[in-house]
């Protein structure tokens, strides 16, 4: 695959046929020994990566020509090129979240159509694609995908990766709650053109909340993510870090993009800035 429509997207675009991680690769261009900053909107992408990672330090593993792990470089600047204000930096993995979540919605209602011209059965309208705060999208309560924000130490730069399960089948999930979407839908991707669909609505999300100074409710991102996020109004376990644990109604994203979790056992509302988030189903 030659990538066409994703290439034209941004102004670098790289593609290894192995490499053991690409937010590795997009560091070592920041920090490395022969360092060469990439611009902003760069991509690293592989369907091999070797030493993958997700949050709280957990492996990311896959086989060969399956998923496809991104990498994104993003470098948070205002208008006029002010740094971002610490706090905004919290809505950069729910932009990502966001923009893949419609990428993967894309893909759904494409293998829809495709179903239906073939004239076969078609179960994809019944598919429910929706982000789980902050960063994993799902289909129909399964992980399709997972990103990881890290923040490059003394440059501000920001490297996301993405983790998408094209083609697995059922033998290579990696746990019992995950998918692909060949899997959910019955019809292999065009993988250009979701990563295409993910590339320009991240950078669009971003280029939207920088120039609202960083604003997410001024920006409309706000509620765009809102809007996307199927975790808001539901009964959440939150694993917080340290070993705490908060089980209650999640209610709203404050101003920081944190998760409001109204506590179950007092009726207070408390801020999340980050844990792992189990929805729960009675």
């Amino acid at each position: 695959m030659d990538w066409e429509r994703s290439r034209a997207a941004v102004p670098r675009f790289d593609w290894l046929d192995q490499v053991g991680s690409t937010n590795d690769v997009l560091r070592e261009a920041e920090q490395g020994a022969d360092a060469a900053p990439r611009p902003h909107g760069s991509v690293v992408v592989t369907d091999d990566q070797t030493r993958g990672r997700g949050r709280l330090g957990r492996t990311w593993l896959a086989p060969t020509g399956k998923t496809l792990a991104i990498s994104v470089l993003l470098r948070p600047e205002l208008p006029g090129g002010g740094p971002f204000p610490p706090d905004a930096y919290g809505w950069i993995p729910l932009l990502a979240g966001a923009a893949m979540t419609e990428a993967v919605r894309g893909a759904v209602h494409a293998a829809s159509a495709a179903r239906a011209e073939a004239d076969e059965d078609d179960g994809t309208g019944r598919l429910d694609v929706e982000l789980k705060w902050p960063n994993d999208v799902l289909i129909s309560g399964y992980k399709v995908c997972g990103i990881l924000s890290e923040l490059v130490p003394d440059t501000g730069a920001v490297i996301v990766g993405a983790g998408l399960n094209l083609t697995l089948d059922e033998h290579d999930l990696p746990t019992l709650t995950s998918t692909s979407l060949l899997l959910a839908t019955g019809v292999a991707p065009d993988a250009d053109a979701v990563l295409v669909d993910y590339l320009t609505g991240l950078l669009a999300l971003f280029e939207r909340f920088a120039q609202a100074g960083a604003d997410a409710a001024a920006s409309g991102v706000a509620d765009h993510v809102a809007g996307l996020c199927g975790t808001l109004g539901t009964e959440v376990r939150v694993e917080l870090p340290g070993g705490a644990e908060l089980v209650g109604v999640a209610d709203r994203l404050d101003e920081h993009g944190r998760l409001v979790v109204v506590d179950r056992e007092n009726g207070e509302p408390q801020s999340v800035a980050a844990g792992d988030v189990t929805h729960l189903r009675y």
